[in-house]
């Protein structure tokens, strides 16, 4: 009998987009639909496919018009307007959106262990601009979302070559399950928990850290380092080769504001350079 990746799908969906719009989201329900179902309107389609040890499979991710102005609104912090159509702005966010829930799908499967599915790698397709009832896909689901009390409305259409994994997708939506004591343990004394927070801060300094929570912050890769003499660096020239301390196959230190958070390797991610996280604060990935 085949893995069931229902609850993890479900789940990473809610966590992502609680995560990147800073409000409360669950999956409410979710069932099958046939494309005559789907309004006559605009949405954003994603692709993207997941390669697994066994198989590949291809999903696509539709967004109707709402849900995609919701979702860019709330990325800014619901301080710009909400939009009534669909633009690059909105396109560009739900892309990104998709691309970290289908990453942080793709770390929980691994971490999962299972036997017939194991190595799994994501790959974020093309997005284009269409209207949800013209499209051919089949094996569609409607997920129903709750953001905070707004009901709002998510389209995956799935291959038949992953339906075997999923045939629970349509059951009953079963929250994620507690860690076991042992776990928690090491979550609260590694720092993320909110009691281990609460405890440090008050409960009213923790809240007060969602204020925060819309702050930009500088990310950068520093690609390596070299100590260099003054006079060496004013006889610099164009053309100047500057060999750095850094390796080729040592991982990249990742920055927030100028320090140090964590580490990574260069990856490639729709044509531009990304980084792959491998190690953040105390917790590593091998």
């Amino acid at each position: 009998m085949a893995s069931d990746l229902s609850n993890i799908i479900r789940n990473e969906i809610a966590n992502t987009l609680e995560s990147l719009l800073s409000v409360s989201a669950s999956v409410t329900d979710v069932s099958a639909v046939n494309i005559e179902e789907i309004s006559d309107e605009q949405c954003i389609k994603v692709e993207g496919s997941f390669s697994f040890s066994s198989i590949n499979t291809s999903w696509s991710f539709y967004i109707p018009t709402l849900a995609g102005t919701k979702f860019e609104y709330l990325m800014l912090g619901g301080i710009a307007d909400l939009k009534t159509v669909i633009d690059d702005e909105i396109t560009d966010a739900v892309k990104e959106i998709i691309s970290t829930m289908c990453g942080s799908m793709t770390t929980s499967i691994n971490a999962q262990g299972f036997e017939d599915i194991s190595d799994v790698k994501f790959t974020l397709g093309e997005s284009s601009v269409i209207k949800c009832s013209e499209d051919s896909s089949s094996n569609i689901y409607n997920f129903t979302l709750d953001l905070n009390g707004e009901e709002l409305i998510l389209y995956i259409s799935f291959d038949d070559v992953i339906l075997p994994f999923i045939e629970g997708l349509t059951g009953e939506v079963v929250e994620t399950k507690e860690p076991p004591a042992e776990a928690a343990a090491v979550v609260e004394a590694s720092g993320g928990s909110n009691s281990l927070i609460a405890s440090m801060l008050g409960e009213d300094s923790v809240e007060n850290l969602r204020l925060l929570f819309d702050i930009k912050m500088r990310l950068s890769v520093r690609l390596g380092t070299k100590v260099a003499l003054l006079r060496d660096v004013i006889s610099w020239d164009i053309g100047e080769i500057i060999e750095l301390t850094q390796m080729t196959n040592e991982p990249l230190d990742i920055l927030v504001n100028g320090v140090v958070i964590g580490q990574g390797e260069a990856v490639i991610v729709d044509g531009k350079f990304g980084v792959k996280i491998k190690h953040i604060g105390e917790t590593k990935i091998s």
